[in-house]
């Protein structure tokens, strides 16, 4: 239940009559801080765990569509050209990440004023940053950045009108991250589950209709893809800007401070979110790399295709339920620390940790005894990369559980404000431990995949370990979070 929190005014010394006070008008769900603790993580973590599934179901639809109607290579198309796109919107990403740090706090201490000039101004970088330099640069650099990836021609001719049109169009899909976030930092997780379902939905009907064609309308392929992707994207944006600038949710653009940028805020933002866009970045490089070695094999569109598939899509069912948690995890320490509670904030991330692992449990029992099934829905028939898609799904059963805690703990941290101690655990795990092992067996042996896919492992159990000690010294404890009470 959402209750408003203010507290009582006393009447002014010397009347009579103390005039009525204006209470706040923004309500914020204060079980987030008070009451039951399980109930306040699963909260916000069930929509937020469920609108990342659905909204993966659409690339997963993507890749089931065109694996069927075109063939393997546009299945490794999409892979790659994810790689490269979700490597630059993580980054620019980050932005929101500060964003959602400095949200939870002004939530949790109750300062609706701060918490509106932190959504707004979080807006004004992503409307910037998408239309100036996202679209012009990412659509010139397209065709370098494939070569850089893929030295298969069928795979980047099919890649690229796909990655223009995500570049160019990329504007919907960030307003949509950047409102999902703030809206879960104050403790509404299920106005961005009802966005998320609505722009999956939509986006899957145009998906079918643009990638196999409809009647007048031609049939598009791996292009079509995007092009409905970033038509369903740009409406919820739209619908995102009007419910912000009408005041309709419990975080808004604010009124009476200037429409300009607040560079007090912006600075913030970077503060605390660069970190995380730079671990992003270098998670997705390693991505990226990896990539690279794969395609350096005997069978490497056959490896890039199953790595698409297998890691890029069913295991992405154990990440978007672990990114779910790390969103509900940072929000509810965030949360608790601006109102006080530390051990609170503690016990939080033990409980969503919890959850996370019994997923990890369920989903990891299927891809180890029911891999051929599995890469059948994908219409994955090519005996080398139904192969090497077995051997990936057999490690990354076990992978899920060391994947699903460590993001549990990177929230924790995040939303703590210990935004660097996951970037240099990113670095280590995620590039220097995957990318050195492929690189020694590279060049003291032969180099196969299923080298790569323990590599990816060993980088798991590394990012697990970390995260968890690095969480539990306790540091993140005296971490303070503020900007001015007026706008400059």
């Amino acid at each position: 239940m959402v209750e408003e929190f203010a507290p009582e005014m006393p009447a002014l010394v010397g009347e009579e009559i103390a005039e009525p006070v204006e209470q706040p008008k923004k309500k914020y769900d204060r079980s987030i801080v008070e009451g039951p603790l399980a109930r306040a993580v699963w909260k916000i973590a069930w929509p937020t765990m469920l609108t990342n599934v659905i909204a993966g179901m659409q690339n997963l639809v993507d890749q089931i569509l065109v694996g069927n109607l075109v063939g393997y290579k546009a299945n490794a198309a999409i892979g790659v050209s994810n790689q490269i796109f979700i490597l630059v919107i993580v980054f620019i990403s980050s932005l929101f990440i500060g964003m959602s740090v400095m949200v939870a706090r002004f939530a949790g201490a109750y300062a609706p004023e701060k918490v509106n000039r932190t959504v707004y101004q979080a807006f004004l970088a992503a409307v910037f940053i998408a239309v100036f330099i996202m679209a012009p640069v990412g659509y010139f650099a397209a065709p370098y950045l494939l070569d850089l990836i893929s030295g298969d021609a069928g795979v980047k001719a099919e890649a690229l009108p796909f990655l223009r049109i995500s570049f160019a169009f990329s504007l919907g899909l960030l307003i949509y991250f950047m409102t999902s976030g703030a809206l879960r930092a104050a403790g509404d997780a299920k106005t961005p589950m009802r966005m998320g379902v609505a722009m999956t939905l939509l986006n899957l009907v145009l998906n079918i209709i643009l990638i196999r064609g409809l009647g007048p309308i031609p049939a598009f392929g791996t292009a079509g893809s995007a092009m409905g992707t970033a038509a369903a994207t740009g409406l919820v944006g739209m619908y995102a800007i009007y419910s912000l600038w009408n005041g309709r949710w419990v975080v808004g653009f604010p009124r009476g401070v200037g429409w300009g940028p607040d560079w007090a805020v912006i600075r913030s933002l970077f503060k605390f979110g660069l970190p995380s866009g730079i671990q992003g970045v270098m998670g997705n490089v390693g991505g990226f790399l990896m990539f690279g070695f794969m395609g350096s094999l005997l069978d490497g569109a056959a490896a890039q295709a199953a790595y698409a598939v297998c890691y890029g899509q069913l295991f992405s069912l154990i990440v978007w339920g672990s990114n779910g948690l790390m969103g509900a995890t940072s929000a509810v320490v965030g949360q608790n620390l601006g109102a006080g509670h530390p051990d609170r904030a503690y016990s939080a991330v033990r409980t969503a940790a919890s959850f996370g692992l019994t997923g990890s449990v369920i989903l990891g029992f299927i891809f180890f005894f029911f891999p051929h099934q599995l890469l059948g829905i994908f219409g994955m028939s090519d005996p080398a990369a139904v192969e090497i898609g077995t051997q990936l799904l057999t490690v990354l059963a076990f992978s899920g559980l060391f994947i699903s805690v460590a993001l549990t703990y990177t929230g924790g941290l995040q939303g703590s404000g210990d935004t660097k101690s996951p970037l240099y655990i990113s670095i280590i795990s995620q590039v220097i431990i995957p990318l050195g092992i492929c690189f020694v067996i590279k060049n003291v042996s032969t180099l196969q995949p299923v080298h790569i896919w323990l590599a990816v492992l060993a980088g798991h159990v590394t990012r697990c370990t970390l995260s968890v000690t690095r969480f539990l010294q306790g540091k993140w404890r005296a971490i303070t979070v503020d900007i001015e009470s007026t706008a400059g």
